[in-house]
């Protein structure tokens, strides 16, 4: 239901709480979910009235994130939002708030209330998980330099939750990543080489889902983990096209992008995939079809069939390969700082050595390519390397 005003003190009218009251009794409910934002007093007071629990959005939403945390990173994050969410709702939670700690005889002080106690030790968990996970982010940096020295570009693969990652994920790298029918089945990147069309291998990244109305604090808890997509090389947005919402459910995706600073990238044209077009009738499919091909970067696609799967690497392997130029090198064989330095800027394709000089095919950007020219001029070495176009 929509609401025409919020009331302070139940968000809903007050009939509206008497017909949910019915309801809840007569269905025998146990926990009433209410798809909004609920203050801490708001809260109270429909389970006053409602006699059961009640949770609001982001409560369901901490909920399900905790039953799917799989991995120590994971249950880090879900703990730190979970925890800065109920710090303000500690009001409502205790209800011997007179009760109090400390102090003795008649010299000492009152003590700590319950409350307090409770507010600090909370405050000082969240402060050991938010350097907890500044660890596993600097660890993250590091892994993301490795692979930039491999060097393989990185595909991240976003979408709203139960859009078809996971299963679009496993279908191309045959992995076995948990793919099923449920809100937030994956809250931890995972990573796989993936072998394109034209032999270049890449880094497939399967991410957390997004959703409408992303709470701040599950955003702020999953930075580290949502910076991989930030550094990837490729955004490939897999859509739920069967879905009703899917338009809606795009523009919440690119919202989610825009805020993690990504809005150049959403502007630009992302990859999208036109997942579960298995589910679709003859003429939505045909629709589809027509309305992908006035797209070029729109591939519509079966990934628990693997229909369009081809068609997608090949754009995927287009998409990066567009702006990269592909030179021959011969480089000095003494001259091993060039040779590590191509290595880490570009991606050798080729290589042979004669016993004096080292012959190199590299893929290169364009700025990367002009800095290793402009590097070997400033080298003055007789055995230099003479850049030759391919």
């Amino acid at each position: 239901m929509r609401l025409a005003a919020f009331r302070p003190a139940t968000l809903l009218g007050r009939g509206a709480v008497e017909r949910y009251k019915a309801l809840v009794e007569a269905e025998h409910v146990t926990v009433a979910v209410v798809d909004g934002t609920l203050s801490p007093i708001q809260q109270r007071n429909l389970e006053r009235a409602w006699q059961c629990k009640v949770i609001d959005r982001t409560g369901l939403i901490l909920e399900i994130f905790g039953a799917r945390a799989r991995t120590a990173e994971g249950r880090l994050q879900v703990e730190l939002a979970s925890l800065t969410y109920q710090k303000s709702r500690l009001v409502r939670t205790w209800t011997h708030l007179e009760r109090q700690r400390g102090g003795f005889g008649f010299l000492a002080g009152p003590g700590e209330t319950q409350l307090e106690s409770d507010r600090r030790i909370i405050t000082d968990r969240i402060a050991k998980l938010k350097r907890d996970l500044d660890a596993v982010k600097r660890t993250r940096a590091l892994h993301r330099r490795a692979r930039q020295r491999v060097p393989y570009p990185v595909v991240a693969l976003v979408g709203y939750t139960n859009a078809g990652k996971s299963t679009l994920f496993n279908r191309l790298v045959s992995g076995r990543v948990l793919a099923a029918d449920m809100l937030f089945a994956t809250l931890d990147p995972t990573m796989r080489a993936l072998a394109l069309p034209s032999g270049r291998k890449i880094i497939l990244s399967d991410t957390v889902g997004f959703i409408s109305d992303l709470p701040t604090d599950l955003v702020a808890a999953f930075r580290a983990t949502l910076e991989e997509v930030r550094a990837a090389d490729l955004i490939v947005h897999v859509r739920d096209i069967a879905h009703a919402e899917t338009e809606a459910q795009r523009e919440d995706v690119h919202k989610v992008l825009a805020e993690l600073g990504l809005a150049a990238a959403v502007e630009a044209g992302l990859v999208e995939v036109l997942n579960k077009i298995d589910l679709l009738s003859a003429d939505r499919r045909a629709q589809v079809g027509n309305q992908a091909a006035r797209h070029p970067l729109a591939v519509p696609l079966s990934a628990i069939g693997g229909e369009g799967c081809d068609r997608l690497l090949a754009l995927i392997d287009g998409q990066l390969a567009a702006a990269r130029e592909t030179v021959d090198l011969v480089v000095g064989r003494s001259d091993g700082a060039s040779i590590a330095w191509l290595y880490e800027h570009g991606e050798v394709l080729a290589r042979s050595d004669d016993g004096v000089e080292t012959h190199l095919t590299v893929s290169l950007d364009p700025a990367d390519r002009a800095r290793f020219e402009h590097r070997r001029r400033n080298a003055d070495k007789g055995d230099g390397s003479r850049p030759r176009p391919a």
